[in-house]
């Protein structure tokens, strides 16, 4: 059986690829905070809250032919459920703009899911890439 770190590592090089996406390792019942001041923060009680109302708007803001996802994983560290990665992302938006930010995301694996998440990442970054790319029609 595979450990939690190999579980979230294989999704991330899944992701890089671009042959599956991170959510595909979130439990439905998971929570999720992003903590900071971004015009995301905020507790999110479920992957399908957190879905409806960051990944697939965030994602929207991307050009097909080039994706947000991760292009640089700083590292991967495990302890007991929690696996931590650190990691840097890009992708090219809807109006031509390169976006790139760096992430820490904390999460509690239980069962091959993530049950619990926390992310940190730049949020001036993320507020110019929320209000000035209008989402494509999802």
């Amino acid at each position: 059986m595979a450990t939690n770190k190999e579980i979230v590592s294989r999704a991330f090089d899944d992701w890089t690829a671009g042959t599956g996406h991170v959510s595909r390792i979130f439990a439905p019942q998971m929570t999720w905070e992003i903590v900071g001041h971004s015009l995301a923060s905020a507790k999110y009680a479920n992957a399908k809250e957190f879905q409806a109302k960051v990944l697939a708007p965030f994602g929207r803001r991307f050009d097909p032919a080039d994706p947000f996802r991760p292009v640089l994983i700083r590292g991967c560290f495990a302890e007991d459920d929690t696996v931590i990665v650190i990691w840097d992302g890009a992708g090219t938006t809807t109006a031509a703009t390169r976006y790139e930010n760096t992430y820490a995301w904390v999460m509690k694996v239980h069962d091959g899911k993530v049950i619990d998440g926390t992310a940190f990442y730049d949020s001036i970054s993320f507020n110019e890439l929320w209000t000035s790319i209008i989402p494509a029609e999802g």
